[in-house]
């Protein structure tokens, strides 16, 4: 660790730390926007990353030239997702589910997701891996998606601990941008796909090469006892 700090719960991303599904979002989104005749491209996607349901559903909807349906957009891509986690699409990570494990074993851990509460329930139902968390937080359960700090200062609240005593695991520019801003500490595992800008990058204090540097990491800083 670059600091002193004490660590004594980790918050996770879901999406591109945990599932292998960032690529089905940008394609429920592309389905969307094309449905309605216009192009979508990957700087649309790039800014549309991190924001909660709300959030890019907004911009979808007027992406599409139609502001009024927000509802309209965002149950058809929430839906799209539930329907393709059900048939297995959103794959684990490799070494994944041995660093949500392993950790869990050592300290409570939350989940900080931009994904829909639907999309989050449906991933750990079908992957068994909801009794691992104390908490689950959803962007849309928040005011502001990231890059605001909202989502990891309402998961490590509710793991009741302070900021400073949290680690975050986070892939995106705007995700570490999140974590770092509620002030934890941050393990980047950067997504090969959607890199994180070096400027966001920077602000990671350990970036893993993979999951399984990342548990090596992780383990290595987190307090004795702290499971409770």
């Amino acid at each position: 660790m670059t600091d002193d700090r004490t660590i004594d719960g980790v918050v996770f991303d879901l999406d591109g730390v945990i599932t292998e599904s960032e690529h089905l979002w940008e394609a429920a989104w592309r389905d969307f926007s094309e449905s309605r005749g216009h192009p979508w491209e990957l700087s649309d996607t790039l800014s549309v990353q991190g924001m909660s349901a709300p959030e890019w559903a907004g911009y979808l909807a007027g992406h599409v030239g139609a502001p009024g349906d927000v509802d309209r957009a965002r149950d058809y891509c929430v839906d799209d997702l539930v329907e393709r986690i059900g048939r297995g699409e959103a794959e684990l990570l490799p070494g994944a589910r041995e660093l949500v494990t392993s950790v869990s074993a050592r300290v409570p851990i939350a989940l900080a997701s931009s994904g829909a509460r639907r999309t989050i329930d449906a991933v750990l139902h079908h992957h068994e891996l909801a009794d691992l968390f104390t908490a689950t937080v959803s962007s849309e359960e928040v005011p502001r998606g990231k890059p605001s700090p909202d989502v990891y200062l309402e998961a490590v609240s509710r793991l009741g601990i302070s900021p400073h005593r949290g680690l975050a695991v986070e892939d995106s520019g705007n995700g570490i941008r999140a974590a770092y801003a509620a002030g934890l500490f941050v393990v980047g595992i950067p997504n090969s796909t959607y890199p994180p800008k070096p400027d966001a990058a920077a602000l990671a204090g350990h970036l893993a090469v993979d999951h399984a540097d990342a548990r090596e990491f992780i383990l290595a800083h987190l307090s004795e006892g702290a499971r409770r």
